[in-house]
Order: C-alpha cells, then structure tokens, then sequence
C-alpha cells in the first residue's frame, strides 16, 4: 500500500492554483494595448515632424 495519503481535494486544490498562476502569467506577458497605442502615437509624431521639416526646406 502507498504510504502516502492521496487527498482528491488537496490534489484538485494544488492544480486550481496551478490552472490560475498559469492565467495571471499570461495575462502579464507582452506588451498592453495602451503601451503599444503609445509608441503608435509616438511614430506619427515624429513623422509628421521630418515630413514638416522636409517641406519647410
């Protein structure tokens, strides 16, 4: 016979904490919408800025 006990709730319990680390990871990684809109913004910005430039000349 095991020796050690086996607990479904303990078991089930360890794996619903896994199932969730695993989601909160992913939700962490990779960059968010509003970073990303950002540097989007920050693009056009100094586009706009060498084609004011550009025609200015």
């Amino acid at each position: 016979m095991s020796e050690t006990p086996q607990d479904p709730a303990g078991t089930t319990h360890q794996f619903r904490a896994f199932a969730n680390q695993e989601q909160q990871q992913a939700e962490k990684s990779g960059p968010s919408a509003a970073f990303l809109a950002g540097i989007a913004v920050v693009v056009i910005v100094v586009a706009a800025a060498v084609v004011g430039l550009l025609l200015a000349l």
